[in-house]
């Protein structure tokens, strides 16, 4: 399993997540490398203005997104390449659905009997750790259900070829990843 992999995943993150963007058919509204002012405002505990937003420290971006995502789906435990993508998937759709996601992959890449619950307890760990699982299968899967994902989006119509290159250029660099850490 990986360990502080979290500094490499959040910088290939944040190319995809840009700088300052205020998109009139975002949802999220006003975001700044990827961290909506609802976010910003629940971490910091107050309102907050959008030149606070604008200017948001490298220290608060890199806390939000460890405390935030990183965390909330154990990425120092997940296998290199596979930890990026769900990080991905996490900051775009939740811990949740990212952990479900996961949980899918694995149940059908390698006919586990995972419970699809959304919590990364023993019997996940355990699959992930198999001696047998190919973790380009499981990046292959995750890069599919990502896809169907992205496409039920309302909001896909305006952003959806930007989704599709992210998707893709994620899973180039997760399989990559996997690949480096087979070889160390």
């Amino acid at each position: 399993m990986t360990t502080n992999n979290f500094e490499k995943c959040l910088s290939l993150l944040l190319k995809h997540e840009g700088g300052w963007v205020d998109h009139p058919e975002d949802p999220g509204g006003a975001t700044n490398k990827g961290i909506t002012k609802k976010t910003y405002e629940s971490f910091l505990g107050r309102e907050v203005q959008a030149s606070e937003l604008k200017n948001i420290s490298k220290k608060d971006v890199e806390k939000i997104y460890k405390t935030l995502y990183w965390n909330k789906i154990a990425g120092d435990e997940l296998p290199a390449g596979i930890d990026y993508i769900v990080f991905d998937l996490c900051v775009n759709g939740g811990p949740r659905r990212a952990i479900r996601t996961l949980q899918k992959a694995l149940n059908n890449t390698v006919n586990w009997e995972l419970a699809v619950d959304g919590v990364l307890g023993p019997k996940t760990h355990s699959a992930l750790s198999h001696p047998f699982i190919d973790h380009n299968k499981i990046i292959d899967r995750l890069t599919r259900e990502k896809g169907k994902f992205y496409r039920k989006l309302k909001t896909f119509n305006a952003f959806g070829r930007g989704w599709w290159r992210r998707n893709d250029e994620v899973h180039t660099a997760a399989l990559l990843m996997a690949t480096l850490s087979m070889k160390k």
